[in-house]
């Protein structure tokens, strides 16, 4: 019952509360397909339960969407705001190639930032508005969005016509009013410039640790930042950064993403591995509170990298999750079929 989702490169992902006995589940939007194509679809990805005792699979669905839908674009964000009862999607910046009369072709692969509208998209039936306010003068692409409640806060990113990562800081506010939504946009001072950022949520509600991305063109952003979310606004303090490693220090690129709460995956490239130029080092950064104490202790560990014995995965085939022992106490999937731990 699922779609094809294809293999997408800098599409907006954001994660969506269970509410309301909807489960929860990870939207993506956009991104470049291998073809080099941009996407403008968005792809609802949940976990369905419904299958083998022991197997818990994925489920992919298209959401089909009308009205004004925002288009093909990569290096955006997308993010969900709660008001008065309501869900609804917020996705903003974003590139995407020249107008069609516009391009020819020495510049058919060129891009350019995607106007600085903000489409809001109702989940429940697909409907999509965009709007178009006077405080975002400028598109930009690969920035930071943390949501809370009914606000959303746009930190850092590029700005393709300029070639410039200003340290801007936005806060959107989203009203899903009865009858039309109402948008409003405040310019913060507390901004610093950021892009490709990964943003780890620690053990309390709305707070984050951002760390990775770029602070220039040629300069990797090796500081940490401590953010908090809450009624009053947003709270920015610089945090003691884990001891990076040789690879990572020297490294000219890097990327990763958040795991888990104050846990992120960081990768370079394996410098100087003749056998296998394309291969990259992995390493899992993590910040853990300690009992009693004031001052977190990060660490930077890498993973085993040898995959030398590990078949590589089709896009066709399935991938299944192993669930722990006590759920399947609880699974209605087949009478009288126990738990055996050899079939782990």
């Amino acid at each position: 019952s699922s779609c094809y989702l294809p293999p997408l490169r800098y599409p907006a992902v954001s994660w969506l509360e269970a509410r309301d006995g909807s489960p929860e589940c990870y939207l993506i939007h956009g991104g470049r397909t291998p073809n080099n194509e941009l996407s403008s679809s968005l792809y609802v990805l949940s976990v369905d339960n419904r299958g083998c005792n022991r197997k818990v699979t994925l489920r992919c669905k298209e959401k089909e969407l009308a009205g004004e839908p925002p288009g093909p674009r990569y290096g955006h964000t997308i993010s969900v705001v709660y008001s008065r009862g309501k869900t609804a999607c917020v996705v903003f910046g974003g590139r995407n190639y020249l107008p069609p009369a516009e391009r020819t072709t020495e510049n058919w692969n060129t891009v350019a930032d995607c106007p600085p509208l903000v489409y809001l998209l109702d989940l429940e039936f697909g409907c999509c508005s965009a709007y178009s306010l006077p405080e975002l003068a400028e598109g930009q692409s690969f920035h930071l969005a943390l949501a809370r409640e009914d606000c959303v806060y746009f930190l850092g990113g590029h700005i393709l016509s300029s070639d410039c990562r200003p340290p801007r800081l936005f806060r959107l506010r989203v009203e899903l009013l009865l009858g039309s939504p109402l948008l409003s946009c405040d310019i913060l001072n507390d901004g610093f410039s950021i892009t490709s950022p990964i943003a780890t949520p620690t053990g309390s509600a709305h707070e984050y640790i951002i760390l990775g991305g770029y602070q220039s063109e040629s300069q990797k952003r090796m500081q940490c930042t401590s953010v908090a979310l809450d009624d009053v606004g947003i709270r920015i303090k610089s945090r003691e950064p884990p001891q990076w490693s040789s690879d990572i220090s020297q490294s000219r690129t890097w990327f990763g993403g958040n795991l888990e709460k104050g846990s992120a995956l960081m990768a370079v490239p394996s410098e100087g591995n003749t056998a296998s130029p394309d291969a990259y080092n992995f390493y899992e950064v993590s910040f853990q509170q300690e009992a009693e104490e004031e001052d977190p202790t990060q660490t930077c560990s890498q993973e085993s990298t040898d995959f030398e014995d590990s078949a590589p995965l089709e896009d066709s085939e399935e991938l299944y999750f192993g669930r722990e022992p006590h759920e399947m106490e609880y699974s209605s999937d087949g009478d009288g079929d126990t738990y055996n731990e050899e079939d782990e």
